[in-house]
């Protein structure tokens, strides 16, 4: 036997009714509660890429998280610091945009302006070396959330490649995760004008 799923009828959206709506609605609270798991499932893909640094991206993710845990950052900081590279499978080229877009909904306009910059910020620690000026960073100085940005690499993100160190697993972030995904507090669209 086969389950019936209920769907929306229309086949263009100019076409759409309430109740259409209203089922895509119903849908979509059941696969946003999926959400951590599906961040999860992402985070995993990091596992065993090394990309040439000590560690691989995913041990990466688990360190910089677990410092920021250990220096008592809260829930939010800690979900940010491990998801700030997520979108390296996705955005060779612009990983620090991935993890923000997925994270603004979520955590404060600090918290996402950190993970969208970060990748400049972390350049301090390296692009002298490969030619580019390690002070492009500057370009962001006076703005709010400089210092900060520069905190997060300082202590969490340049610091999280020792093979010796010892993070908390995967599953200690998890309830973390969750809770802070489970409540966007930056609504998408803006609320019509009264």
């Amino acid at each position: 036997m086969t389950e019936t799923i209920e769907r929306a009828r229309f086949t263009a959206m100019t076409e759409g009714t309430a109740e259409d709506w209203a089922v895509i609605s119903h849908h979509f609270r059941d696969f946003a509660q999926g959400l951590p798991g599906r961040v999860r499932a992402h985070l995993e893909l990091l596992r065993g890429d090394y990309g040439g640094f000590p560690v691989d991206r995913f041990e990466h993710s688990l360190q910089t998280a677990t410092r920021a845990h250990r220096d008592g950052r809260d829930e939010a900081y800690v979900v940010m610091a491990l998801l700030h590279d997520i979108g390296d499978t996705l955005g060779s080229y612009n990983h620090p945009e991935i993890a923000a877009a997925m994270l603004r909904p979520f955590v404060s306009e600090e918290l996402h302006w950190i993970a969208q910059h970060h990748g400049v910020f972390q350049g301090y620690y390296y692009f002298h070396h490969l030619g580019l000026g390690r002070d492009l960073r500057e370009g962001f100085r006076g703005h709010p959330h400089f210092e900060a940005c520069a905190d997060f690499c300082e202590k969490y993100d340049q610091a999280g490649f020792d093979p010796a160190y010892e993070s908390a697993p995967i599953e200690f972030f998890m309830p973390m995760v969750e809770r802070v995904m489970s409540r966007p507090i930056n609504p998408t669209y803006p609320s019509p004008a009264s």
